[in-house]
């Protein structure tokens, strides 16, 4: 059971990087960025075109990745997103929107690297170390301690200086921001930014950890949109709960039934969740949510 605790608390942490990123977006444009599992994919595959293909430093190329990838979520922002705004377009349009960003996305991923599997990590496999009888690999170690690290850094940042105190004020109440002079369309920028920044950091982290095809960064956003949802969206003790529910879960299906279980678990809870308890575990009461 320990090598399971393990998995859970791997899992549990990179579902809660996932879900920070996406809240980022997600809390000052009240829509769900679909496209944002395309930037989760392609941060891994750009540092696979920069360190196999190009043969540029590996840090180096994990950097560029990362940067080019917050640029592809602020390209969203600004050729789509905001366009959209100005025009007050329907919450469905956004949806339909950026579903069609990211099918834009991965085909482009396909069409260039293939649909079949990669790998980044290119370093000698090793059984990994062995901590209480259950074994974890450095990746792996690096994974939770960056999660953690990141996820206190979003809260901090959020709550602590002026541009997070800002991104909080847009998404209570964009037109008031506007009106003592809080730009919402730079807050919105900043936001889209730093969340797929965060996005990139989990992609690359899942890619070096197994493998990557052109599709795995989209059921890892809907593991932590799920995570969001239960724990209550906007409470960041409720984005801990999500994560860990939603790994436990997972894995526990896995270990007493079957690794095909843990997809269908997942989404067994996020149903139970909708039908008795929608707020999630915060119980916080939400303004209109725009799909």
């Amino acid at each position: 059971m320990s090598q399971v605790f393990t998995n859970i608390s791997l899992s549990a942490l990179l579902y809660l990087l996932i879900a920070s990123s996406y809240s980022l977006i997600y809390y000052p444009t009240k829509f769900f960025h679909i496209a944002h599992a395309a930037v989760v994919t392609s941060a891994a595959y750009l540092v696979y075109l920069f360190s196999i293909q190009l043969s540029i430093p590996f840090p180096l190329a994990i950097v560029d990745g990362i940067a080019t990838a917050a640029l592809i979520g602020m390209f969203c922002e600004l050729l789509v997103y905001r366009p959209m705004r100005k025009r007050n377009r329907p919450p469905l349009a956004y949806m339909i929107a950026s579903i069609g960003l990211y099918v834009l996305l991965q085909n482009t991923i396909s069409l260039y690297f293939g649909d079949d599997t990669k790998v980044i990590n290119t370093a000698e496999i090793s059984v990994g170390h062995q901590i209480f009888g259950a074994y974890i690999t450095t990746i792996q170690i690096i994974t939770i301690c960056v999660s953690l690290v990141l996820f206190v850094g979003v809260n901090l940042f959020l709550h602590f200086t002026a541009t997070g105190k800002s991104i909080r004020a847009v998404s209570s109440n964009p037109e008031l921001c506007n009106i003592y002079g809080i730009s919402s369309n730079k807050v919105i920028l900043i936001a889209f930014t730093l969340g797929s920044a965060l996005a990139a950091i989990a992609g690359i982290l899942s890619a070096m950890d197994t493998n990557m095809t052109p599709t795995f960064g989209f059921n890892l956003l809907l593991y932590g949109v799920v995570a969001m949802i239960i724990g209550g969206v906007g409470s960041t003790r409720g984005l801990l709960a999500g994560s860990l529910l939603v790994a436990t879960a997972q894995h526990l299906a896995a270990f007493y039934l079957d690794t095909k279980w843990m997809d269908a678990v997942t989404y067994v809870i996020l149903i139970l969740f909708l039908i008795w308890k929608p707020l999630g575990f915060s119980g916080k009461r939400l303004k209109k949510v725009e799909v």
